[in-house]
C-alpha cells in the first residue's frame, strides 16, 4: 500500500471545522479514506442508552446486515475497544469462537477488509464511540501504515468525535478552565511532534516539571491522555501549529 504524508491531513481538519451537519461528516470521512489511500474509514457512536449514530465507507448491505444480524452484541472489535483506552489493531482482539468466525467471514463477503485499526473514544454522558481504519493487505504493510500514522489517527479520531458531538442537540457546553502560558507551551511544542525530553529542554525545565504540566492541562481540558489532550487544545483554537 502507498503512503502519504502526515501534512495532508490539513485539508481535512479545514473540512471538519467547516461542517455544519452531521451529513457533511459522510464527505469528511470519505476524504481521509481517499488522502490514506485505504479501503474503509468508519466512525460509530453508541449512546449509554444504545442510540447509535455511524458513518463511514462499508457497503449499505453490509450496514443493514450488521444491524439485522445485532452483530454489535458480538463483534470483537466493539467488545475489546469498550475495556481500552488506547488505539486498537484488531490482530490483537480475539477472534476465537464459533459465533466470532461466522461474523468475520460474513464481513470478508461483504468487504470489510482484513486488516483494522480502531480508536476507542469517549465523551460526556456515556458517550462510547470508534474511529476505525481497515484494509485488505499483508501484516508487514499494515504493521507499517499503523506505526507511522498512529499519531495522525488518533488525532483525526478525536477531532471527529468533537465534532460528532457538536450536533447533539442535548450536549450540555464545555466549561473548561483557561490553560496557563507554561501549559500552553507544552501542548504546541508536543503538537509539533517534539518528545517529551526535547520540549523540556525547550522550556528549560525538568522532565518531571514538564508532566506536572501536562496533567494540569489534561485535567482542565477532560482529556483521557496527552494526546486527547493536544487535540481538543487544538480543536479549542487554544494552540495553533
Amino acid at each position: 500500500m502507498n503512503l502519504v504524508t502526515p501534512r495532508r491531513l490539513e485539508p481535512i481538519l479545514r473540512s471538519l471545522e467547516r461542517a455544519v451537519e452531521p451529513g457533511d461528516l459522510e464527505s469528511v470521512i470519505i476524504q481521509f479514506r481517499d488522502y490514506f489511500r485505504i479501503d474503509h474509514t468508519v466512525y460509530h457512536w453508541v449512546s449509554a442508552a444504545d442510540k447509535q449514530y455511524r458513518c463511514g465507507t462499508y457497503s449499505p448491505d453490509w450496514v443493514a446486515r450488521y444491524v439485522d444480524k445485532r452483530y454489535l452484541r458480538i463483534d470483537p472489535v466493539i467488545q475489546g475497544c469498550y475495556q481500552r483506552f488506547h488505539p486498537v489493531d484488531w490482530k490483537r482482539l480475539d477472534w476465537s469462537g464459533k459465533a466470532v468466525q461466522s461474523f468475520r467471514r460474513d464481513a470478508v463477503a461483504h468487504g470489510v477488509g482484513s486488516q483494522g485499526y480502531s480508536v476507542p473514544l469517549r465523551g460526556p454522558n456515556g458517550q462510547f464511540a470508534l474511529f476505525t481504519v481497515n484494509n485488505n493487505c499483508g501484516d508487514a504493510d499494515w504493521e507499517r501504515f499503523t506505526r507511522t500514522f498512529q499519531r495522525e489517527l488518533i488525532l483525526i479520531a478525536h477531532f471527529f468525535n468533537q465534532k460528532a458531538l457538536d450536533f447533539e442537540p442535548e450536549r450540555a457546553p464545555n466549561r473548561s478552565q483557561p490553560l496557563s502560558p507554561r501549559e500552553l507551551d507544552a501542548l504546541t511544542l508536543l503538537a509539533l511532534g517534539y518528545g517529551r525530553a526535547k520540549v523540556a529542554d525547550t522550556l528549560s525545565i525538568s522532565e518531571h516539571t514538564l508532566r506536572v504540566y501536562i496533567e494540569s492541562a489534561r485535567y482542565k481540558l477532560g482529556a483521557i491522555n496527552t494526546v486527547h489532550a493536544v487535540a481538543r487544545a487544538l480543536s479549542h483554537g487554544l494552540i495553533v501549529i
